[in-house]
């Protein structure tokens, strides 16, 4: 049995968790940054944008997000749409003790980042008419949620994508974290059901209630279990079906899978570690902890910026659909010790967040399991940036890495702006 440091809250799905300092154990690192030739993308009209982004800018931002790791994370980072090329680097090794550098291809669970894929196929069922955003969760799931002042028949299918339910997050369940800390190695095959994990939700008081004043926003994993459930009633196909069937192969996404149980990564991948309560360096790449709709996607740096630059461009969603998803609301709930991610609004599956060049962009962050994904997209859909973290022994300090992820996205998507 392996428990995953004590006294300290462990990973979840979502943004935002409590400082958690990382051990002292430094893996073996290699270094390298290629450009490659593509075409040029028009100008986007950003304000003082800088006129490139170097394969030694870019480097030099991924050994910032290394050292904001605590110094020993791995750093696969990727740019798509600049004018003079694709630009990725990389910091770190396949696996501890290894002198291999990580892969440029290497799979990742996406944790969170699910939930825009999620998003995008409620979104085309509403398109379809085979939903509507103003149902209530009710009237699909009747009697899944009710009970301790909760109450499916006031949160409709937006509330749930745009984080407005006040549902308790089951990922915050003291069981959930003291099984997740103390007892990882006998959890790490889960096959837990969405449908128990919202039993395990709707136990707890809610939060808020939904239409009562003023518009509340909290942070709930809770809510895209529903959703996907949702949108397996009223599809009448499983969510993994419909993000593989609507999203994978329609983009031609061949790196892209939505495991479920399977606990294993594609090949090549990258090994991930956490340190145990112990101070031993526990593996935790295999795992089968996410394989629900709120987190259960693998993929990569090129698959993710193909994803995110289909969806902003206009290729997955009608023009309906795709400004629905970007009908934002402030953050009014979070707590005040969150890892903060940059200042911005929540739309449907989908953060909106200002660039330091004028004009904004869309991302969703991911945190799992020693994995932290930052996948981000101009507003125009021209330009993508996708950075991969992994730990080789604790958590690291989210505050201070999602400042320096933060200024890499920055960065690369503010260079590509002329």
């Amino acid at each position: 049995m392996h428990a995953l440091e004590a006294g300290t809250k462990h990973t979840t799905t979502k943004a935002g968790k409590k400082k958690v300092s990382a051990a002292a154990l430094v893996a073996a690192a290699l270094g390298a940054a290629v450009l490659l030739p593509e075409a040029a993308s028009a100008a986007s009209g950003h304000r003082a944008a800088h006129a490139g982004y170097t394969q030694a800018e870019l480097r030099r931002d991924v050994a910032a997000v290394r050292k904001a790791g605590g110094g020993d994370v791995n750093v696969l980072a990727r740019v798509d749409g600049l004018p003079g090329g694709r630009v990725q680097a990389r910091l770190g090794t396949v696996s501890a003790g290894s002198h291999a550098a990580l892969p440029w291809g290497s799979h990742f669970r996406t944790a969170s980042t699910t939930k825009a894929f999620v998003a995008t196929v409620v979104l085309q069922l509403a398109a379809e008419k085979q939903l509507s955003l103003d149902d209530t969760v009710e009237h699909w799931l009747p009697g899944v949620v009710s009970g301790n002042g909760n109450d499916g028949s006031r949160i409709t299918v937006r509330d749930l994508l745009r984080q407005t339910s006040g549902l308790f997050d089951y990922m915050d369940d003291p069981d959930i974290q003291q099984k997740l800390r103390e007892h990882f190695d006998e959890n790490r095959y889960n096959d837990t059901s969405p449908h128990d994990l919202v039993v395990t939700a709707v136990a707890h008081k809610p939060l808020f209630v939904p239409g009562a004043g003023r518009t509340r926003w909290a942070y709930s994993n809770t809510n895209y279990l529903l959703a996907g459930m949702i949108a397996e009633k009223a599809s009448g196909t499983g969510w993994r079906e419909l993000v593989e069937h609507r999203i994978i192969a329609g983009l031609g996404l061949r790196q892209t899978s939505v495991p479920g149980l399977d606990p294993f990564l594609p090949t090549p991948y990258v090994s991930t570690y956490l340190t145990g309560t112990d101070g031993t360096r526990l593996d935790v790449t295999t795992n089968s902890y996410l394989h629900t709709a709120d987190s259960g996607v693998v993929s990569t740096t090129a698959d993710l910026n193909t994803f995110f630059r289909s969806l902003a461009d206009g290729r997955l969603l009608p023009a309906e659909q795709w400004r629905e998803m970007r009908q934002t609301v402030q953050r009014t709930d979070d707590p005040d010790d969150v890892a903060e991610l940059p200042e911005g609004t929540y739309g449907l599956g989908l953060r909106e967040i200002p660039l330091s060049c004028g004009g904004h962009y869309y991302m969703h962050e991911g945190d799992g399991f020693g994995t932290y994904t930052r996948p981000a997209v101009s507003s125009d859909g021209r330009r993508a940036v996708t950075i991969s973290v992994t730990t080789t022994s604790g958590m690291p300090d989210l505050p201070t890495l999602n400042r320096a992820t933060g200024t890499l996205i920055d960065h690369a998507l503010c260079a590509a702006g002329r």
